[in-house]
This record gives structure tokens, sequence and C-alpha cells, in this order.
């Protein structure tokens, strides 16, 4: 949670230094968005190489595992679609935002290189609030809706941040599900945000 806490932080910092004009013309008449994508899908793909657990749970996965991450994933982009098209929006940029599943970091810049700025900021927020509202209504979604539906509200992030969270309320049970899914829709996010825009 308190990594959730200092992005948010870093994230409001920008904007603030950037409203008050104290970031240097450097930051702002070059494009350094792409480089930090690239770099961010590079460490991403080291993450999961290097993980031994994950690689074996990769490979251990049988349909019951594979579906987790399928219904979370067509669930959280048809359910955002949807919520955007009630909104007056788009449905297919509703679609791209509900594609972040949680993965706020990565989507958001994924989002505003390829498509607009205005999404990708959205899609920050969105995603943020998703691994914030995990995180805090955690005892109360688990007493709702059982141990499964953490890992649904966690989505990418059920394999680092939320994993203690979900260990706790939900049970030891759910963490080679949790750590499946979440490396499952990690994969994901760059290619669906990519197919839906």
């Amino acid at each position: 949670m308190k990594g959730t806490f200092i992005t948010l932080g870093c994230f409001v910092a920008g904007c603030g230094l950037t409203l008050l004009g104290l970031i240097p013309e450097f930051f702002l008449e070059n494009d350094l968005s792409t480089y930090a994508l690239y770099l961010l899908m590079g460490l991403v793909g080291l993450s999961i190489g290097l993980d031994t657990e994950s690689s074996k749970i990769l490979k251990s996965a049988n349909l019951g595992l594979v579906l987790v991450p399928v219904s979370i994933g067509v669930g959280s982009i048809i359910g955002a679609g949807v919520a955007y098209l009630l909104i007056g929006e788009s449905f297919r940029e509703g679609m791209a935002v509900g594609a972040g599943f949680g993965y706020y970091s990565l989507s958001s810049i994924y989002i505003s290189n390829i498509y607009s700025n205005t999404l990708g900021v959205i899609a920050l927020m969105s995603n943020i609030s998703r691994e914030l509202l995990t995180l805090l209504l955690a005892p109360v979604i688990v007493k709702m809706a059982g141990g499964m539906s953490l890992v649904a509200s966690a989505g990418a992030t059920s394999m680092d941040t939320t994993l203690p969270v979900i260990t706790q309320y939900s049970g030891k049970q759910y963490v080679v599900v949790s750590l499946f899914s979440g490396i499952a829709l990690t994969i994901a996010v760059p290619f669906l945000i990519s197919l839906i825009l």
C-alpha cells in the first residue's frame, strides 16, 4: 500500500510542478515517456524471466488456472467499456482503460503514446484506484464475494503489490492462482491495449 501512495504522490507532485512552471524545458521538449515505456517493458520481462517461481507457475498452468486471468480480463475490459459508455463516452476507449488491469504505470504510458494523453491520465487514475480499492476494501470484498473475487479485483497487481493482502484475507490457497493471473494479465496489457485502440 505504501508503494501505491508513493506513486500517487509522485503523480500529484509532477502535475503540481508542471502547473507551477517548475519543470525544465528539456522535459517538455522531449518525449521521455516513450523511453520510460521501453525501460518498463524490459524490466517487466526481466522480473518475470528471473523469477524461477513465475516460470514454474507458467509451465504448470492447466485449463482451470488459465480461465482465471481470461475471465478477469474479459470482465475488466467489457465492464470498463460499458461504464464508459454509460457516461456518454466511447466504448472502445473504456475497454482500453479496462485493459490496464490495474497496471497503472504501463497502461497509462502506453495509452498516452499510442492514442491520447487524456485517455492515458484516465487510465492512470482508474488503475491506481483499482489497486487502492483492492487494498483498502479487501476484507469487505472477500466477505461479500469470496476469496477469488479479491484476485479478480487486484487484476495484474495480484502477483506483487496486492499479493500480501490476498494471502491474508483470501488465504494461502490463492497464492499460485494470484501469481499466475497477475503474470498472465501483465503480459497481456500492451497487446490488448494495442488491439483495442
